[in-house]
């Protein structure tokens, strides 16, 4: 009967003939042991995560910029012409 409300109030029924605090000691260690962190421990956290969002968020696509910087053939030309004078 496992899986259905019969055995579940079966199950029910053993756990507190066996111990009557049962459930009540269950849900102690719950509220006991969790480690609630992060944002519902520090508002001030959340709100700076999320104007960091909005910020990176509203930004523009940036473009694709080349690591090196290669003169155009005007540029080298100017840079022989004022190395030969």
């Amino acid at each position: 009967m496992s899986g259905t409300v019969e055995g579940g109030r079966k199950a029910a029924a053993k756990n507190l003939a066996r111990d009557p605090d049962f459930y009540r000691k269950n849900g102690a260690k719950g509220g006991r042991i969790s480690r609630t962190g992060g944002f519902a421990a520090n508002p001030e956290l959340a709100r700076i995560a999320g104007a960091k969002g909005g910020r990176i968020s509203r930004r523009r696509k940036k473009s694709p910029v080349s690591d090196s910087h290669t003169p155009s053939t005007d540029e080298h030309q100017v840079t022989e012409t004022i190395a030969a004078a």
